[in-house]
């Protein structure tokens, strides 16, 4: 089911601050049960067979016969996808990994000691749990083994976050804004930046603090992206306790939900503490966690 406008990224459950640019998102309502895809517009239709995506800038190379996740054809509006089919048993935990310029500057003063959560990656390895990591490129070039590590699980997925974090729209949160005319190569900067990592990559995308509007799609035409907001923010950025991220998850996720949070340690100091009980939520409500591709394929 198409929708015939964007809904705004902010809801009524948490709103999340940011502080130094580093928080990402702000809980949300989940959605009704039928809707999947967000429209971009109201002109916006489903193409009844549409053409396969033609290479562009940074567009990973997939294996002999196979595809990229998240590739739509080149030139269309980005589609935005809230969640998946209401069907079945699966979900998608997706972790964001945000990097701005006052980020890297309190790693350099010392005043934050790491913005990589290796907990979160110690718990998803040891439970072998599926999960997609949304990685701004300037969080890939400050921790190159990290992103390795993640690349060279299987069971893992590497889409693009932005180069740095910064708003493509007005007003998102206090992130500094981008001039709509570098949005484009932002994007496409940080899918060359994560190629070389290798790895299930994907054309999945996700803006800054869930910010989006016509001409932050419009400008991501050539790239052939999938946008991906998510319909269960678990509003982990600067949260002080666990208890209400994992009450955000469990008592919303649903067949095909897409959970938002974050591997960024000094800005989401208690993701690695509600995750376990998240994950024991979960499988007491009868939902599998899996890779978002596998959460979007029925779509």
């Amino acid at each position: 089911m198409i929708r015939a406008r964007l809904r705004p990224a902010l809801g009524v459950l948490v709103v999340v601050a940011v502080l130094g640019g580093g928080g990402c998102t702000a809980s949300r309502v989940p959605p009704a049960d039928q809707p999947v895809f967000v429209g971009s517009s109201a002109s916006s239709t489903p193409s009844a067979s549409p053409p396969p995506a033609t290479p562009s800038v940074g567009v990973p190379s997939p294996a002999p016969g196979g595809t990229v996740a998240g590739a739509t054809p080149i030139g269309t509006r980005a589609p935005v996808v809230d969640h998946g089919p209401r069907v079945g048993n699966k979900v998608a935990l997706t972790f964001d990994a945000d990097m701005t310029d006052a980020m890297l500057a309190n790693l350099r003063t010392g005043r934050v000691r790491s913005y990589a959560n290796l907990r979160i990656l110690d718990l998803l390895e040891r439970e072998q749990v599926p999960a997609t990591f949304f990685l701004t490129g300037k969080w890939v070039q400050r921790y190159p083994e990290v992103t390795r590590r993640i690349a060279a699980n299987p069971r893992f997925e590497l889409a693009n976050h932005t180069y740095g974090h910064a708003a493509f729209t007005r007003d998102c949160y206090d992130l500094p804004a981008q001039p709509v005319g570098e949005l484009r190569d932002d994007v496409a900067k940080t899918f060359e930046v994560l190629e070389p990592y290798g790895g299930r990559q994907t054309r999945y995308f996700r803006f800054p603090g869930l910010c989006h509007d016509a001409a932050a799609l419009d400008a991501l035409a050539p790239l052939g992206v999938t946008v991906v907001d998510g319909d269960v923010v678990s509003g982990d950025p600067f949260a002080t306790a666990w208890k209400p991220l994992v009450r955000a998850v469990v008592d919303h996720a649903r067949p095909g939900s897409v959970v938002v949070m974050h591997v960024t340690e000094a800005n989401a100091a208690m993701t690695d503490e509600a995750l376990p009980r998240i994950l024991a939520g979960l499988r007491e409500r009868g939902l599998v966690p899996a890779r978002l591709s596998e959460v979007l394929a029925a779509a």
